[in-house]
């Protein structure tokens, strides 16, 4: 079938998914999951093996988009506020994840070292697309909202960093004589931060290219064009693509005066975009994983789920975080995907002999937080009371300066 219809038939399944869902008042990324499973190999086997390699440019550019979009929240005046917390809380859910992920497979379990602190390292990542588009669809604001998203973006760093010496450690422990733990930490560090400085160069362009763009239509273009070449220049050098695109957010939202309108027009231009994303992500999932999981992969997800909540409950109860974040906000931080699968292409490569194991678990989860993360995640934004939160914001401004106006 002609590429370019097979795109359009997905992309209308998805809107069809997202209006289900939004007639069960689930969020809109659901109904695009499951609207997308019935693509994939569980059902009608519309979309095959081939055909996800074709569109991986859209999820590059999906994820991209949504990295950039997460910059937006690092704007320094408030991270110096909430910096310290942020870090504290993220360390807690990381921490929180590992530990008990790893106690579960190693001592409740009897599985391998190797096998169990890898796992459990992989379980410190979280999948920030599902939640922001949640964020934005319901309109949320308040204190559990704009901690969220700083966390979901540093999980991910603190992720990279934690499966790095959790690979070590695996090797350390199979006795493998080519492995140098001098040489995987300075890979790490060469990663992290050879993709902060990319962020940083490009950020810098961007802000300049912003300055100098006369209409919304260059804007738009320039921005898109500055994601793509720090997209496409992180995966040439090794370098993560999410934290590059991140670092250049944040760049843009605190050196341009511009950037409200970078951030919106990339907002008018990628919905369709995050449609087709996340409708090809529900069908890259296969529900015969189900059969071959077994106990460990349901043990795991448990684990998993278990360690974010208690952890980040830990990490606000900690730095005397408001309620609602410490009650809610570890709800929040369950999906999971991008880095996780990402990190499959190491395991495979390094540690063949858990390949198989280690994959079919992963994607388990994934196919589960991917569905049932953003139902989480609206509950968590609905309980804490943000849901129209931007709404509420901008009738107070309003309010605000209609008094001013008057007096």
């Amino acid at each position: 079938m002609n590429l370019l219809l097979k795109i359009s038939i997905v992309m209308l399944v998805g809107i069809m998914g997202g209006k289900v869902a939004r007639i069960f008042k689930l969020p809109n990324v659901s109904g695009y999951l499951v609207a997308g499973l019935f693509l994939g190999p569980s059902f009608f086997k519309f979309i095959s093996s081939y055909d996800m390699e074709s569109f991986s440019v859209i999820n590059e550019l999906a994820l991209a988009a949504i990295a950039f979009s997460i910059g937006n929240e690092f704007v320094i005046k408030d991270m110096l506020k909430l910096g310290k917390t942020i870090v504290i809380i993220t360390l807690a859910e990381v921490i929180g994840a590992v530990v008990i992920v790893f106690t579960v497979m190693y001592y409740l379990l009897n599985q391998p070292f190797a096998f169990s602190i890898v796992i459990a390292s992989m379980s410190a990542a979280t999948a920030p697309a599902a939640t922001l588009l949640v964020i934005r669809q319901f309109k949320a604001h308040g204190p559990l909202t704009k901690t969220i998203l700083p966390v979901v973006a540093l999980d991910d760093v603190f992720g990279i960093i934690v499966f790095g010496i959790a690979m070590a450690l695996a090797k350390l422990s199979r006795g493998q004589q080519d492995f140098s733990v001098v040489q995987i930490l300075s890979g790490l560090v060469i990663e992290i931060g050879g993709s902060i400085l990319l962020g940083l160069v490009m950020g810098l362009i961007l802000a300049l290219i912003a300055k100098r763009s006369s209409n919304r239509d260059e804007l738009q273009a320039a921005t898109l064009m500055s994601i793509g070449i720090s997209t496409g220049i992180s995966i040439v050098l090794g370098l993560s693509p999410l934290l590059t695109c991140i670092v250049m957010g944040t760049m843009i939202v605190n050196i341009s005066k511009k950037s409200r309108r970078v951030f919106d027009s990339i907002d008018d231009f990628i919905s369709p975009v995050y449609i087709l994303f996340f409708t090809l992500a529900g069908a890259s999932l296969d529900l015969s994983i189900l059969i071959s999981v077994g106990f460990i992969g349901f043990a795991y997800v448990l684990a998993r789920a278990g360690g974010k909540m208690l952890g980040a409950w830990s990490g606000a109860k900690i730095m005397k975080a408001n309620p609602m974040v410490t009650k809610y906000l570890g709800l929040g931080l369950l999906p999971q995907g991008g880095i996780s699968i990402g990190l499959l292409v190491l395991v495979r490569q390094q540690l063949p002999e858990f390949a198989v194991a280690i994959g079919t678990i992963i994607m388990f989860s994934v196919l589960i937080y991917e569905v049932t993360g953003p139902i989480f995640a609206k509950l968590a934004i609905q309980k804490a009371g943000e849901i129209n939160g931007l709404e509420k914001k901008d009738e107070t401004f309003n309010e605000n300066v209609t008094q001013q106006i008057v007096t």
